[in-house]
């Protein structure tokens, strides 16, 4: 829903009622993870995307029934034995896509859903998608409360509601989107009762450390997978945002004293890279880095630049297990030269960390190309 929000909030304002389409299962090389999503205008208009193609037709003519009908539909998407062409999901994948009419009437917690995602606010959004019960109940979830119920009226909703509100905040602690299953009472131990946790947790943490035309690339693809971009310099005629329109900080402070400061914020969705290849900004800045719950902390240099660093970090005292950490030469073999090149190898090596990727061509692997997540 983030990637049509600035759509659909205008259609929700606006009084209308209108399909959104969420992609809540995957089975095999589906095309788009969970929580892709596509909305349907009553005039017809098309925001998003579940498949990249595939199916939006058909995605489109049921968004139009649900509109007319006003009950959501669970509708599956695949490549029929019989007859490939018979839905036209032609990357062998299956995909399980909840339609559900969206308005003032039937999500009167929307706006401050759309609210909390803007202000980069963590909150989840829980939708029933099988099971005993109503298809679309939904319930919303914040930090410190939440709205609406996964069985309106029944004796155990409130068992329920409480064992999926405790489940989609680790969800959101941790980024993650995606099915649970319960009992009718909330017992996690049985599976009669399918919920899909959305997740919108604010974008994950990219720190770029030397401001160098190396780091101006990093920010700008950083941005384009959906980090939130600083970029951090102790030189204030080179760290400016004039140079780094695509960042969404530019700071001027000593890079590790700035790591200090904000190292409560970083996580291990946070990416820590250190581009400035010189040992008096490097070395104590990577000292905090590596100290930190960061998932990511890579260096750029040549091989002897990084013997030499991990020499001086040695006698700064970390251990085998933190230098262990430390991704240095930064970034995939590619053979990049140029700084969007060299960006694009860090970026490969995040997205590879991030699923679990090989990093090998994928003509040179078998089985299923889309794995789960680590």
């Amino acid at each position: 829903m983030r990637d049509v929000l600035g759509d659909i909030a205008g259609w929700y304002a606006s009084g209308e009622t209108f399909g959104l389409a969420t992609v809540v299962n995957t089975f095999r090389s589906a095309p788009r993870p969970p929580g892709a999503a596509m909305a349907v205008s009553p005039g017809g208009e098309v925001a998003g995307s579940v498949s990249g193609g595939c199916v939006e037709g058909a995605v489109y003519d049921l968004a139009q029934s649900v509109m007319e009908s006003g009950e959501p539909v669970v509708q599956r998407y695949g490549v029929s034995d019989d007859d490939a062409f018979s839905v036209g999901l032609t990357c062998g994948g299956i995909l399980d896509v909840l339609v559900e009419p969206v308005g003032p009437a039937t999500f009167p917690e929307f706006a401050e859903v759309t609210a909390a995602i803007e202000r980069h606010e963590p909150v989840a959004v829980a939708t029933v998608v099988a099971g005993p019960g109503r298809i679309g109940a939904r319930r919303v979830i914040w930090a410190d409360r939440a709205s609406g119920s996964l069985a309106p009226g029944a004796p155990h909703a409130g068992r329920l509601d409480a064992a999926v509100d405790d489940d989609a905040r680790g969800m959101l602690a941790q980024g993650l989107t995606g099915q649970r299953h319960y009992g009718a009472e909330g017992e996690r131990r049985l599976d009669d009762l399918t919920v899909f946790v959305h997740s919108f947790a604010p974008p994950p943490l990219l720190l770029v450390f030397g401001a160098i035309d190396f780091a101006a690339a990093v920010a700008r693809i950083g941005k384009f997978l959906g980090y939130h971009v600083t970029v951090c310099d102790a030189r204030p005629v080179f760290a400016t945002p004039k140079r780094f329109p695509e960042a969404d900080e530019v700071v001027v402070k000593w890079p590790h004293k700035f790591l200090e400061e904000t190292a409560s914020a970083v996580d291990e969705r946070t990416a820590i890279c250190v581009l400035t290849h010189d040992p008096k900004f490097d070395v104590p800045l990577l000292e905090v880095a590596l100290r930190t719950g960061a998932g990511y902390v890579g260096a750029m240099g040549s091989r002897r630049t990084h013997d030499d660093r991990l020499a001086r970090l040695r006698e700064a005292g970390l251990t085998g297990a933190e230098l262990g950490r430390l991704r240095s030469p930064i970034g995939l073999d590619l053979g990049a030269r140029t700084p969007e090149e060299t960006a694009v190898s860090i970026a490969a090596e995040l997205v590879q960390l991030r699923w679990g990727g090989s990093g090998r061509p994928l003509t040179d692997t078998t089985g299923r190309i889309h794995a789960d997540a680590p």
